[in-house]
């Protein structure tokens, strides 16, 4: 530990108090290795405020004594956007232990909550009040409301109410002088120059701590319907997604997937099976869902998908039969990712490119991938109706981790974002840029990187918050 950090401790040990500060080993080493494990780094000790006055008090004196500070909700970052500098030069700065929903406002359809209300615990105090949030994500028992502002999140409710950037009315945040920036009463109408919230949301923690958020409720489920479709292609795929909204404002979600993705998760699940008897190259998982006792989603997910199969949209499909399908059918979906990862090291993107190209996208840049690196094997699965791809390029049965990830994942990644950049799209969907990112970003996008330098240096002149995420200061 520097002697600037011992300073700060000594400084912040009488306001946060034993709970507040930990300095043991143990107790810090889960938190300082990210997710994926590919992003390990070291930080002396956790910083973990109760309240606002609590982190103000943290960033005056980490502005004092010159300490970086990272950012840490649930650490379930995919990009490394958490995980600290590996020379301990920096202490984690948990949001853990603010975690009151602080007021819930079901005639505005809002709810306040601080930045370390695990996200299904937000979705059940919504529930108890009769309302919902409507983002979800496989990691709801871990990722954190700051955490979930900070990086934008997305999930598979995008199609119908957007990412957080969307779902968020206000915010409130600690600047890096420590000042309170009280954003929380979601105006509909403030014309003061720069939307400061706005700024705060994507920036993943670099500009300041956002202590606590007012979010958009959606009225409480009336009915939902679940549908499994087998498909020839993903063309066919964005043909019936096309054919549900003309039909009906009740789709919510439009997951697609390969088989080789739903195999995958068969075999990573105990006793799971494929929701359908026949074998189809693609999959569809489809949830319409309404807030309106009169309406059917089911009844519509039958007639429409009836038509699709007469008419050869789709190749087989089912309704789920009851909320523990529906479920069992979720479970499939949430749980690609685990089960890709234990078939073994992999380089994986979070990409998106427009709607309308995202089948063609899926097929052709698959075969390229394979093509240009023999042995490997690329596919991708995700949200087609925001163009979302969890693009992933799958090394050869048998290859060392290490080996491959310090010789190719960097070649394999510029390549597929170079793929991306030339169909129009981002190298960065819902993850963000963290710092498994930040070179590429850097290297396709300079001059929105020379911005949001600028803006950085602005606001945190020392470079104290979050350093070597998002973007390296000059």
């Amino acid at each position: 530990m520097t002697p600037a950090q011992t300073a700060l401790l000594d400084a912040l040990s009488p306001i946060l108090g034993e709970k507040g500060i930990v300095t043991d080993p143990a107790l810090i080493a889960p938190w300082e290795v990210d997710w994926r494990r590919r992003f390990s780094g070291h930080a002396p000790a956790i910083l973990a405020p109760a309240d606002k006055g609590e982190v103000q008090a943290v960033l005056r004196a980490a502005a004092e004594h010159c300490v970086p500070l990272v950012p840490q909700g649930g650490n379930s970052s995919m990009v490394g956007g958490a995980t600290p500098p590996a020379d301990g030069s920096a202490l984690i700065l948990s949001t853990r232990r603010m975690n009151r929903v602080r007021r819930i406002d079901t005639g505005s359809a809002m709810i306040v909550a601080e930045a370390g209300v695990i996200l299904a615990d937000l979705h059940a105090a919504a529930e108890g009040e009769g309302a919902r949030f409507p983002l979800t994500l496989g990691a709801k028992g871990n990722a954190t409301v700051g955490g979930l502002v900070s990086t934008n999140a997305g999930g598979t409710q995008v199609l119908r109410f957007g990412t957080m950037r969307g779902l968020t009315l206000g915010v409130e945040a600690v600047l890096p002088d420590g000042t309170l920036y009280d954003g929380l009463s979601a105006l509909k109408k403030d014309n003061r120059g720069y939307d400061l919230g706005q700024l705060l949301i994507g920036a993943e923690g670099t500009l300041g701590i956002v202590t606590a958020a007012a979010l958009r409720l959606a009225p409480a489920i009336a009915a939902s319907a679940t549908a499994w479709v087998g498909l020839s292609d993903p063309a066919a795929g964005l043909a019936l997604l096309r054919r549900l909204q003309a039909a009906s404002d009740m789709i919510e979600s439009f997951e697609i997937m390969p088989a080789e993705s739903l195999a995958a998760a068969v075999a990573h699940l105990p006793g799971a099976r494929s929701p359908l008897q026949t074998s189809h190259p693609w999959h569809v998982l489809i949830e319409a869902v309404t807030g309106d006792p009169a309406a059917d989603p089911a009844a519509m997910l039958e007639t429409q998908l009836a038509r699709a199969l007469a008419e050869g949209v789709v190749a087989d499909a089912v309704i789920a039969a009851s909320q523990a399908q529906s479920e069992a059918f979720w479970l499939l979906r949430h749980s690609l990712s685990d089960a890709e990862r234990a078939l073994g090291p992999a380089v994986q993107h979070d990409i998106a490119v427009p709607v309308d190209a995202m089948p063609r996208f899926m097929v052709e840049a698959a075969a390229a991938c394979d093509a240009r690196f023999p042995g490997t094997h690329a596919s991708g699965f995700g949200h087609l109706g925001d163009g979302n791809i969890h693009f992933h390029v799958r090394a050869a049965p048998g290859t060392d981790r290490d080996r491959f990830y310090a010789e190719q994942a960097a070649t394999i990644t510029r390549f597929v974002h170079d793929l991306v950049m030339a169909a129009g799209g981002t190298i960065s969907a819902e993850h963000g840029i963290g710092q498994m990112k930040r070179d590429e970003l850097l290297r396709l996008s300079p001059e929105r990187v020379s911005a949001i330098r600028a803006i950085k240096t602005a606001l945190d002149p020392h470079g104290l918050f979050n350093p070597g995420k998002l973007v390296a200061c000059a």
